[in-house]
């Protein structure tokens, strides 16, 4: 099995969404699937098949946050240094528009683009790796190539 990038952060969050659906969710649905139970004929019972359909997705999720923690790979960001790699924030400017954009190469299961973490498996990330500051990288994008040129490197 292939390990999975993460950082810290992202390995206590996936660990802490864990713990949750354990010790919280899963309690509360088996509750609420008995309850359901209660009220009579399963055949048209909303409730019950709602629970169940819930359970079905906490179970699901519970399986897939095991699997991704038991092959975590936590990197330390702080204790890097060099060209982009896993764990960079990296500044870009648009080479179009001169518009300045910042984002950490993160893994898969923390990924958040609103938030300024990039998928390592993105196209944009594929073309920063290994490249330095003051490089230019061109990205195929769904809208077109865009070209962006590295203004900095940081790993914190």
């Amino acid at each position: 099995m292939e390990k999975i990038p993460l950082t810290q952060a992202g390995f206590d969050k996936l660990n802490d969404e864990l713990k949750l659906l354990k010790s919280v969710e899963r309690p509360a649905i088996i509750r609420a699937i008995a309850e359901a139970r209660e009220h009579g004929d399963l055949s048209e019972n909303a409730e019950y098949h709602s629970a169940k359909e819930k359970q079905s997705f906490i179970e699901g999720r519970v399986k897939e946050l095991e699997g991704a923690i038991s092959l975590a790979d936590v990197i330390d960001p702080a204790k890097l240094s060099g060209s982009v790699k896993f764990g960079a924030t990296v500044a870009l400017a648009d080479e179009d528009t001169d518009e300045e954009k910042t984002y950490q190469i993160v893994g898969e299961y923390e990924a958040d683009i609103e938030a300024g973490r990039l998928n390592i498996k993105s196209p944009l990330a594929r073309a920063l790796i290994g490249k330095d500051e003051g490089d230019s990288v061109e990205v195929r994008t769904p809208g077109g190539v865009r070209s962006y040129e590295i203004l900095s490197i940081i790993y914190k």
